[in-house]
């Protein structure tokens, strides 16, 4: 069976940290928080049947998916697409030749394991004693951890250096999974995938007709799977080879649910509006912002990213890992 490329493994992990709701948790390699995924994995595991995990995994939505540190590389390696409607999110259980392993023995697996991050390869495995991420270039990985943000995010690799703006983490070892094959890239560089600048043209919303006969799992994937043209709805927007995710209209023939390259939609595009802060949206607080009722905040609040849970008039309440933060000023928000 073919291996997946460095570039497209790593595309589809930077797909999921900055394009979908997700939550660390343990044993889930993708799964979306339905309320049947929601009984189950508040039971399958010690870590996750705390009271804290409970309240929230209870607490996240059903299009919020679930992954860990290792199922989030099984997750993808599996076949995650991020569908809300499957069981496990389009992942099929130990496809692909790849083995249901934690993150102690993956390193075990992997080729050229080392304790020199100066040569890194994007793609590669990042390690430390009990946890796993992958190295996605300039000084940056991706894992999923309860730290910091509780889910899936793009973390700084502090044996390579600190980066203003992200969190940083200190890995023992990296090493090159046996399930990817490798294109060269080094510590230094990033994936070579250029923009799609039409981009833009549709906004999120927008029920276009999709005449095209592939969808993608990610925005720069470098294979489709073949899908029915029809009506569909776009629910995301990517600067990538395939910048609009399609969802199809029940009714209008189509069963696209995935990434779709621009040329393939058409229809009457929205008047472009600029970024907006709504409910759900990942946002910073300006620094040292007060709260609505000009109380003062702790100074770690104002370097991390949070997500909105409600907004009335000006009033915007911010949570972090499902906890409520503080009531704030909308205005005082910029978009993460």
């Amino acid at each position: 069976m073919a291996k997946m490329k460095s570039n497209e493994f790593v595309e589809k992990l930077i797909d999921i940290a900055k394009n979908y709701k997700t939550l660390y948790v343990m044993g889930c390699f993708g799964a979306p928080m339905t309320a049947a995924n929601k009984k189950r994995y508040t039971s399958n595991h010690d870590y996750n049947k705390q009271s804290s995990r409970v309240a929230m995994i209870n607490a996240a939505s059903a299009d919020t998916f679930g992954f860990d540190c290792v199922c989030l590389i099984k997750g993808v390696l599996w076949g995650w697409n991020g569908n809300k409607s499957d069981c496990y999110g389009g992942a099929e259980y130990a496809v692909n030749g790849v083995p249901d392993i934690g993150a102690d023995t993956m390193i075990t697996k992997c080729a050229n394991v080392s304790t020199d991050f100066s040569h890194v390869e994007i793609g590669e495995a990042l390690w430390c004693e009990g946890h796993i991420g992958v190295y996605i270039g300039n000084g940056l990985g991706v894992e999923c951890t309860p730290r910091w943000e509780n889910n899936v995010q793009i973390t700084a690799v502090a044996n390579i250096g600190r980066k203003s703006g992200y969190n940083a983490r200190t890995w023992t070892k990296h090493g090159k999974l046996p399930y990817i094959e490798y294109t060269g890239n080094a510590a230094g560089n990033s994936s070579t995938t250029k923009p799609n600048t039409s981009e833009g043209k549709f906004s999120v919303g927008d029920i276009v007709d999709f005449k095209g006969t592939k969808h993608y799992v990610s925005a720069n994937a470098s294979s489709g799977k073949p899908c029915k043209a029809g009506k569909a709805k776009i629910t995301q927007t990517h600067n990538g080879k395939h910048p609009y995710h399609l969802i199809a209209e029940k009714g209008g023939g189509s069963n696209v649910y995935g990434w779709v390259d621009a040329a393939d939609i058409y229809g009457a595009p929205s008047a472009p509006a600029a970024a907006k802060i709504t409910e759900g949206s990942r946002v910073r607080l300006k620094q040292g912002a007060p709260t609505y009722t000009g109380g003062s905040l702790a100074s770690y609040v104002y370097d991390r990213v949070h997500v909105v849970k409600e907004i009335s008039g000006k009033r915007a309440v911010i949570t972090f890992g499902n906890i409520v933060v503080a009531a704030v000023n909308v205005d005082d928000l910029t978009l993460a």
